[in-house]
């Protein structure tokens, strides 16, 4: 089963924009998990408009599932992510103005300092993701720096899904192969929803997990939170 993580930085965001605790992230992450959610992703930025690095260390100590920070490997990230252990760090290249994470690493061009990176992490028992596009040579990058896992940019899938779902995912369905071929495990996220995520998983061999956070915060206005993560795993098994 592909297990889902939820990325609350988008409950995080909410919180920030009136300066006090509500909603109270540490309840909703242990909410999150209540409702079925087999995971928590978190993603600080330098700016720290949504997840603090002060919720970190809050927040390790209530996750119960896999806990899962994403970020920038700079040398502040790195000590907030060796000071608070996650099961799962997965390393994304966004610079420090960015909107949201839109691509992934050059893992040839990067190669030295990501095997540096992951080594770091590693050796304090932390299963390192490198966040790339749906790209063979990516995956087989990451593979030779000794990354654990990939984790396959999914925005252009989603943005294509609509049009033309089978040319969407083939890239993805490559890659996929490819890194079960190769021993090395596989992750997706960005812009995954109640729509195409079903497809997805369909077609991508070895799926383990599915970060999801803006689309599944969005549709519990809607549903409710609780409802919200069953319909989610629901696509996910079904």
């Amino acid at each position: 089963m592909t297990r889902l993580s939820v990325n609350i930085n988008k409950v995080a965001l909410i919180r920030n924009s009136r300066g006090g605790n509500l909603p109270d992230l540490v309840q909703i992450a242990k909410d999150c998990e209540t409702f079925g959610a087999q995971g928590i992703t978190v993603h600080p930025r330098p700016d720290q408009r949504h997840i603090r690095y002060d919720d970190i260390p809050a927040l390790k100590a209530v996750v119960a599932t896999e806990f899962n920070i994403e970020g920038n490997p700079t040398e502040d990230f790195m000590q907030l992510v060796l000071a608070n252990p996650p099961h799962q760090c997965t390393l994304v290249p966004d610079p420090p103005g960015a909107l949201t994470s839109n691509q992934g690493w050059d893992t040839r061009k990067e190669a030295g300092f990501l095997k540096d990176i992951t080594a770091r992490l590693q050796a304090a028992g932390i299963r390192v993701s490198i966040f790339v596009n749906a790209d063979e040579a990516a995956v087989e990058g990451a593979k030779s720096v000794g990354a654990d896992r990939v984790e396959l940019y999914t925005g252009d899938f989603a943005r294509q899904f609509e049009n033309d779902p089978q040319k969407a995912v083939e890239a993805h369905a490559r890659c996929g192969s490819l890194a079960a071929r190769i021993g090395i495990g596989v992750n997706a996220g960005h812009d995954l929803n109640l729509d195409n995520l079903q497809f997805y998983r369909h077609h991508v061999e070895g799926l383990l997990e599915v970060s999801i956070g803006h689309a599944l915060i969005s549709d519990a206005l809607y549903f409710g939170l609780q409802n919200t993560i069953q319909m989610y795993l629901r696509k996910l098994v079904s």
